[in-house]
């Protein structure tokens, strides 16, 4: 049996909890899970706290039976002949008492946070119209390695989209863990792929003013902008969406946020993961869900 008790803490975190404990009164959780779950969920208790307080108590081979974990900062749990005990601390003693939650990345993405707009994302009236888009590439380094396929698509209308799709032609070797991932290899490049300066030609007119939506879209963009530099195309300048960050505002205690996880979450169908096609379609879908849910304004 684990109890764990949460004060001032934040709504998130109290509904996280709720998914593994049974809230038996406001902030008062009872559950039995194992060990490594419990510790697991024990850190996510700390590292999101923020300013509240947690105390844990829960089943252990002792002479009480049971062991003591705690945030708040005028106790500490001491351990006396093998029996816990809350130990009241002075106020000298809680001056150098560690401050749960508030570490140098927190309080960098707290200050992050504060400084950037507290309402959702906003997209302009004039830039209602989406493009959805994802690239396959070499590797992870837009100036050394390359692309090797483009896919994007809109709405059109409530039943009809428009899809764009592009393999590239590449001068260097497809790696092994791309293809397994991808199914494109140097052979279908060569076959079936455009020159890179054709495929941005098109896919400058595809996007024409939408706004360029994506997961992760930064990665995308860093790709796709090194290539319309080395063919001497003029960059998009459209405006831009990306969606990871909604989402991790949106659901902060996910396992992790790989699209395929995302996209499993909001119960969304991806046919062909890793295609840049069917990633784009996904994708779009997960805008409209995040629209739905109200995380995105427009």
């Amino acid at each position: 049996m684990i109890v764990i008790t949460l004060t001032k803490v934040p709504a998130s975190l109290r509904g996280d909890l709720t998914k593994w404990y049974q809230e038996i009164q406001t902030g008062v959780y009872v559950g039995n899970v194992s060990a490594r779950i419990r510790d697991l969920l024990w850190d996510r208790v700390v590292q999101n706290i923020g300013n509240g307080e947690a105390t844990m108590v829960y089943n252990t081979n002792n002479e009480l039976g049971y062991q003591i974990k705690t945030t708040r900062k005028m106790y500490k749990v001491v351990d006396f002949d093998g029996i816990p005990l809350m130990m009241h601390l002075n106020s000298t003693a809680v001056s150098g008492f560690e401050k749960h939650g508030f570490s140098n990345a927190a309080k960098f993405h707290r200050a992050r946070m504060v400084a950037q707009k507290s309402e959702k994302p906003r997209v302009t009236k004039t830039n209602k119209h989406f493009v959805s888009l994802d690239v396959e590439t070499t590797g992870l380094n837009p100036d050394k390695n390359q692309i090797i396929s483009i896919g994007a698509v809109k709405k059109i209308n409530d039943k009809k989209y428009d899809s764009f799709y592009r393999l590239i032609k590449v001068d260097t070797a497809v790696p092994k863990t791309i293809t397994e991932l991808t199914d494109i290899t140097l052979e279908l490049l060569k076959k079936e792929g455009v020159t890179l300066d054709r495929a941005l030609r098109e896919l400058t007119e595809f996007i024409s003013s939408a706004t360029i939506i994506g997961y992760n879209l930064q990665f995308d963009l860093s790709f796709l902008m090194s290539g319309y530099r080395s063919v001497n195309l003029k960059e998009p300048d459209n405006e831009t969406l990306d969606l990871l960050p909604v989402v991790k505002k949106a659901e902060k205690f996910i396992d992790n946020y790989r699209l395929a996880t995302i996209l499993d979450f909001y119960n969304i169908k991806n046919s062909k993961p890793h295609n840049a096609l069917s990633d784009a379609k996904a994708t779009l879908q997960l805008l409209y869900k995040l629209m739905e849910n109200g995380n995105i304004k427009v």
